[in-house]
């Protein structure tokens, strides 16, 4: 498929790379030479100097026969621009970059009126994430399928807790929880394992159950965090703000800590039920005078990592039940996850996720459409929801009997909105929603799960 995106800043950047990697013809524009030189030196793309809403720049991109533009600029109308003009010089498809969540609303009247198919928004994106971490913080990620009918959610193995040295065949008579492992990651490997995998300390899984059996099994295994109620937010930026307006609505007590007085003022007007404080988060007595020791959750949201990788290690240190990292450059994750830090929330990683599946339901939908797609063990495997049509290949045959290429897992099946945990005598059938985890890449239609079917 031929891509352009425009826009080679961190979200661009993210997805040159990730869509070039899956074998799409990806062409960047930026007015930024340095930027785009780095870009073209470490991705097989095509990099062009010039404003995306030019069309004369658009037509030299190849705007003309491109399925898709991805408008990724900081700025919302200079996307939407861009899209219009794309569209009109006979680009398929346009997915646009917004950051104010007024236009979020209007989905249907910008694709009606301006052909632009789809909008994201990462900082919201970031904000809804970081919800779900704090609604279920025994896990250190939270994903759903379904409209909340399967949760996956990510959890390290600790030395000495009830998972150490457990047999995973074990798993479901030792706690009584219908879940399932359906990934672990060990050593920098992503592992598909079976009944008789061991798990070992610092393993990081992904577990699959439905929200009620999830609860059951952390409480089981001595794991389990209630809900957050109380959270200090650090930072009011997009992010912060977004996500202290989710917080309030679901009944959350959120305290707002920010260093400039003037955006404090606008905060006050935006969220007035939260407790909006003016003070440098960097210095430890004034996150102590506004009460961080009484918080059970707290997430530093600000710009810089470090600034926030630093308050989540005191944060942590004060004895904080829960708390969440926003960073962008994802080295410092890998340094570290399992350690200082609880959970990690990468805005960059979700939009890729997102984009990636869009992309791939318009590249092929035979057997069934993609609904759902999210990137485990740090990119090294996929777990996928397919919605199955009468195309798909899979119906009406036992798992036992199915004859599935390797590493690839049928994880749980939701049929009529309820979750079933599947197992060698489960069928798939048509409108079933099948979940899948395979290595990255390998899966792009449920067709492909079957040897010799593709």
């Amino acid at each position: 498929m031929k891509i352009i995106i425009a826009g080679a800043g961190r979200i661009g950047g993210s997805l040159a790379e990730a869509l070039s990697r899956e074998g799409h013809d990806v062409t960047v524009i930026d007015r930024d030479v340095e930027t785009l030189t780095h870009i073209s030196n470490d991705l097989d793309v095509i990099c062009l100097e010039g404003s995306a809403t030019d069309p004369d720049v658009l037509k030299e991109a190849g705007a003309g026969e491109a399925q898709l533009l991805i408008a990724a600029t900081e700025q919302d109308e200079v996307n939407m621009v861009c899209g219009i003009s794309a569209r009109k010089l006979g680009t398929g498809h346009v997915v646009a970059r917004v950051r104010d969540t007024g236009y979020l609303g209007k989905t249907e009247f910008l694709r009606d009126a301006l052909g632009i198919s789809q909008l994201f928004n990462p900082e919201y994106e970031c904000a809804k994430e970081v919800s779900r971490i704090l609604r279920f913080p025994s896990a250190a990620r939270v994903d759903a399928f379904s409209k909340g009918s399967l949760e996956i959610v990510e959890h390290r193995v600790q030395p000495g807790s009830a998972l150490d040295g457990l047999a995973l065949h074990e798993l479901q008579k030792r706690f009584g929880a219908k879940v399932l492992v359906s990934l672990a990651e060990r050593d920098g490997k992503a592992i598909i394992p079976g009944g008789d995998f061991v798990l070992q300390p610092g393993d990081a899984l992904s577990i699959m159950g439905a929200s009620g059996e999830m609860r059951r099994f952390f409480m089981a295994a001595g794991a389990y965090i209630r809900p957050v109620r109380d959270v200090m937010i650090i930072g009011g930026g997009r992010s912060g703000t977004y996500l202290a307006g989710i917080l309030l609505e679901n009944g959350i007590k959120v305290s707002l800590v920010e260093r400039s007085r003037e955006r404090c003022e606008e905060l006050c007007e935006i969220l007035p039920e939260a407790r909006i404080i003016c003070g440098n988060s960097s210095r430890s007595e004034v996150l102590l005078e506004e009460g961080l020791q009484d918080a059970d959750g707290c997430v530093a949201i600000e710009k810089d990592d470090a600034d926030n990788i630093i308050t989540s290690i005191y944060a942590r240190h004060c004895g904080v039940a829960k708390v969440v990292t926003r960073i962008h450059h994802e080295h410092f994750a890998e340094i570290f996850t399992g350690q200082e830090l609880d959970s990690i929330v990468i805005p960059k990683k979700i939009v890729v996720q997102q984009i990636t599946r869009y992309v791939r339901a318009m590249s092929n939908s035979a057997g069934g459409s993609m609904e759902t797609l999210y990137k485990l063990a740090d990119g090294k495997a996929e777990a996928m929801e397919f919605v199955v049509n009468e195309e798909a290949k899979c119906t009406g045959v036992p798992l036992r009997e199915m004859k599935l290429i390797p590493n690839v897992l049928i994880a749980a099946i939701i049929r009529k909105g309820k979750s079933l945990v599947a197992d060698g005598n489960t069928e798939i059938r048509v409108n079933d929603h099948v979940i899948l985890v395979a290595e990255a890449g390998k899966i792009k239609t449920i067709n492909d799960i079957m040897k010799g079917a593709t």
